[in-house]
């Protein structure tokens, strides 16, 4: 089986493995497409805004996801201005929460420094000098009808048809 055809070969008793170009390629291709998914209330993403991570996008999953400047963090910020644990942002059922962790520049939520808040889509964040929004659609897209809206609709449409009911029948004879 030649390079081309194989993604990998052995190349010694450890199991040391040399991937081929291609192979390389795909991986980094597959690792890109990951942060490619499409937003949503359940899996939004913080969206690079400042140079350096302008339009990269880190999908926040369900749990925990610490971000900072070392190598250990969920989403790992390569700027001095981050602190290596700088904040923790939980998803929960799709509502997100950012806690600073006493990071040396703080963590700033539209413009005001923050210890703790829910987020809500397109909220500006600042770690340090690097800056991200917070999106749960992608641009553009209409903000999705919530289940109360439905909900108070229908029951107001309700009330209105037993008062238009009650109204009919307080003047038949």
């Amino acid at each position: 089986m030649s390079e081309r055809q194989a993604p990998f070969r052995s190349g010694g008793p450890q199991g040391t493995r040399f991937f081929s170009t291609e192979a390389l390629r795909q991986y980094a291709s597959d690792a890109a497409s990951a942060t490619d998914r499409r937003i949503s209330a359940h899996e939004p993403v913080l969206e690079g805004t400042s140079p350096g991570i302008e339009g990269r996008r880190f999908t926040l999953g369900p749990g925990r996801q610490s971000i900072g400047r070392r190598g250990d963090n969920e989403i790992v910020i390569d700027d001095l201005s981050v602190s290596g644990n700088h904040a923790w942002i939980t998803n929960q059922d799709g509502r997100c929460v950012i806690v600073n962790t006493l990071s040396t520049n703080g963590t700033f939520v539209n413009d005001r420094r923050i210890h703790e808040v829910a987020l809500r889509h397109g909220d500006h964040i600042r770690l340090g000098q690097a800056e991200f929004m917070f999106l749960t659609r992608e641009p553009g897209q209409p903000e999705p009808v919530s289940r109360r809206r439905i909900v108070a609709a229908v029951l107001l449409g309700a009330v209105a048809a037993l008062a238009a009911l009650a109204w009919w029948l307080r003047g038949s004879p």
